[in-house]
């Protein structure tokens, strides 16, 4: 048996010879794992800080709010416990259907320009759909010389355009 114990001995002495290396290392990391949770301790009121800073929050004691996918939902009631995201305030003047970003002008109070339509004006002077319109025409090289840009509302005729297989044959011809 005494060889047995010797041979057990010599084992136990080459591993932990092998592993001090190891153990050092690992003492090391968590020294300086308890400096990093210290620094994180003593940083934390800080970085909380400048987080509300940048998020234009200014009470210490609020948490940050988090906003889900997609666009921001306008305030809902004081009540409601729904995450609410926060809404610049705009002037009335400048508002537009209360879309964000749009500002009201001349060209979106006026009517479009084509005569009878009764939407209004959106870009270059005509409705969304007529502008869609211009620019296939001005694409094909077929813009009609009173379709001009910023004319005066209901100034311009109305272009019928050709439509389904008896078209499709006229303009392959």
């Amino acid at each position: 048996m005494s060889v047995e114990n010797e041979f057990r001995a010599l084992v136990r002495g080459e591993v932990e010879s092998q592993l001090k290396p190891l153990q050092r290392a690992i003492e090391a990391m968590q020294e300086s794992l308890a400096i990093s949770r210290q620094l994180e301790s003593s940083l934390a009121p800080v970085a909380r800080a400048f987080a509300q800073v940048l998020q234009g929050t200014e009470s210490a004691g609020s948490a940050p709010v988090k906003r889900g996918p997609g666009r921001p939902r306008k305030a809902l009631s004081a009540g409601s416990n729904a995450i609410v995201a926060t809404v610049a305030p705009r002037s009335a003047t400048n508002a537009v259907k209360g879309k964000p970003g749009r500002k009201k002008s001349t060209e979106a109070a006026r009517a479009c320009a084509i005569r009878g339509c009764k939407r209004p004006a959106r870009a270059k002077g005509y409705c969304a759909a007529h502008y869609q319109k211009l620019r296939m025409l001005s694409t094909r090289n077929q813009r009609p010389a009173a379709w001009v840009d910023f004319p005066a509302p209901q100034s311009v005729d109305d272009l019928k355009l050709p439509r389904g297989r008896a078209a499709v044959n006229a303009r392959s011809n």
